[in-house]
């Protein structure tokens, strides 16, 4: 049985971003989480302690994660859980590891701007276009997908026609 959290907190480290000699693609970080509570007494707002973990994503969600995330910025996650034992000369201890699922910044302290991926279909044409090598001379202008808002616009007038 897997476990799922999610969490907020703040990007600790800058992602760091690999792809394996097979072509995976896995980004990492670490997130540190603490919760606030307000002490009465102070009148104030008190910082409790801080839960560290590392968070690690494969595939799309890695690559998307390097390009926009940073260090310092506010976010929320959702994963799956696992609890590593370690052990070496000197200490031990345990770490959390979470494998996310889904990765966005924590609008309570910001505002965000989202950038939908937009990936082209394959058309008739991209097969013409090879060379007599066989290699592609890629996409043209006309080959490309339609622009982001116009998906986006699409999109936002079906949901609008859809009674509730």
């Amino acid at each position: 049985m897997t476990d799922t959290i999610t969490l907020t907190g703040l990007v600790a480290t800058n992602p760091r971003h690999i792809v394996t000699s097979e072509g995976l693609t896995i980004t990492s970080f670490r997130l540190a989480s603490n919760q606030r509570r307000f002490d009465r007494g102070q009148n104030a707002w008190i910082d409790g302690d801080t839960n560290w973990y590392t968070v690690t994503a494969f595939r799309q969600l890695g690559t998307h994660i390097a390009t926009s995330l940073e260090k310092g910025q506010r976010v929320l996650v959702t994963g799956r859980v696992r609890i590593r034992d370690w052990e070496t000369d000197e200490k031990s201890g345990t770490s959390i590891e979470i494998d996310a699922e889904a990765i966005g910044h924590d609008l309570t302290w910001g505002r965000a701007t989202f950038t939908r991926s937009v990936i082209a279909k394959s058309t008739a044409r991209d097969d013409a276009s090879e060379t007599s090598e066989g290699t592609s001379q890629g996409p043209t202008e006309d080959d490309t997908a339609p622009a982001e808002e116009t998906a986006d616009q699409n999109r936002d007038e079906s949901l609008a026609a859809t009674p509730f």
